[in-house]
């Protein structure tokens, strides 16, 4: 009989082991033949050295998940079970052990994934550049992915903190009768951003970050000045930006950081005498290397299956 003992670090136990220890229970009935127990931060296995090598397999492997996605379901420890099981066994079919399109693991048990081909095309788009413009209509997931890649970028360790912003502008409401300062004014506007943001992060790390500006939410204004250094940057509703605008956010960009900025180049609120610093921006930086450009479209639609259909209407009446 040989021990090996693995220690697990900068991990949270909950989200790698399971409630109650459940997903290494579930590795332990895989390996009836073995001894596998969980203290603290130490997983002890006791076993063969053939069999305690296989288990060393299947644990580094949902370890390399948990680093990746922040979070390990039973649903994933048996993917990963029968994928290596089967690859053991070459007389089983191989079965696919993960989930490519999922972003990270929510708040609550929450999935957050690409959904459609377009999302998915702008997940590998912020992969592979450190500037990302994804445009297109309502509903069509844009903001929610690029808050996810964000969570996703801060859980692994890319960044160290999340800046998200957007610039004041009414959709035909007046922000001057609001009482409070002007981040208080804009707050009911980022609300899209803060229930994404509870989605994915549990409420009282969600506090811990905002309170120590490890998550930070602000309008456009208050960027100014400033150098954006390790962070992980998304401007939402870009199209509502003026080019002067756009280029003082363009320019924040410090080391380390990346960027994606979200709009609707149909729902421009500015006045019309304003040119719209996203449009502007789509012609001024295309062909630059190092910057993306994903266009989502009404068949990237997630909401309501009425919300197609309505975008569709409102694209006829007005062409």
């Amino acid at each position: 009989m040989v021990e090996k003992v693995i220690t697990l670090e900068d991990v949270s136990l909950v989200d790698f082991l399971g409630v109650h220890n459940a997903n290494i229970r579930e590795v332990a009935a895989a390996f009836p033949e073995s001894k596998i127990l969980s203290r603290g931060n130490e997983i002890r296995i006791q076993g063969t050295a053939p069999e305690i090598m296989k288990i060393t397999d299947v644990l580094e492997s949902l370890l390399a998940h948990y680093q990746k996605y922040g979070r390990v379901t039973n649903d994933n420890v048996i993917r990963y079970l029968n994928g290596y099981l089967n690859m053991a066994n070459p007389k089983q079919p191989n079965q696919a052990v993960e989930d490519d399109d999922v972003i990270i693991y929510g708040n609550k048990g929450i999935v957050v994934k690409a959904k459609t081909l377009n999302q998915k095309k702008l997940v590998e788009a912020a992969a592979k550049h450190d500037l990302v413009f994804a445009v297109g209509p309502a509903g069509t997931g844009k903001t929610y992915t690029a808050v996810a890649l964000a969570v996703r970028a801060l859980k692994n360790k890319e960044v160290k903190k999340i800046i998200i912003t957007r610039p004041a502008v009414e959709a035909g409401e007046n922000l001057g009768f609001l009482p409070g300062d002007l981040k208080e004014k804009i707050d009911p506007y980022l609300r899209p951003i803060y229930d994404a943001l509870d989605d994915m992060i549990a409420p009282e790390k969600l506090k811990f970050y905002v309170d120590n500006r490890i998550v930070e939410i602000a309008p456009l204004a208050y960027m100014r000045g400033r150098t954006l250094n390790n962070a992980f940057i998304l401007l939402d509703e870009a199209q509502n930006t003026t080019p002067m605008q756009m280029k003082m956010f363009l320019t924040r960009m410090g080391p380390s950081s990346k960027a994606i900025i979200t709009g609707d180049k149909s729902q421009v609120d500015l006045p019309k005498n304003h040119k719209s610093g996203l449009i502007d921006s789509l012609t001024i930086l295309k062909g630059i290397k190092g910057i993306s450009f994903v266009e989502l479209d009404g068949s990237d639609v997630v909401r309501h299956r009425l919300v197609k259909d309505i975008l569709a209407a409102y694209e006829v009446h007005e062409k």
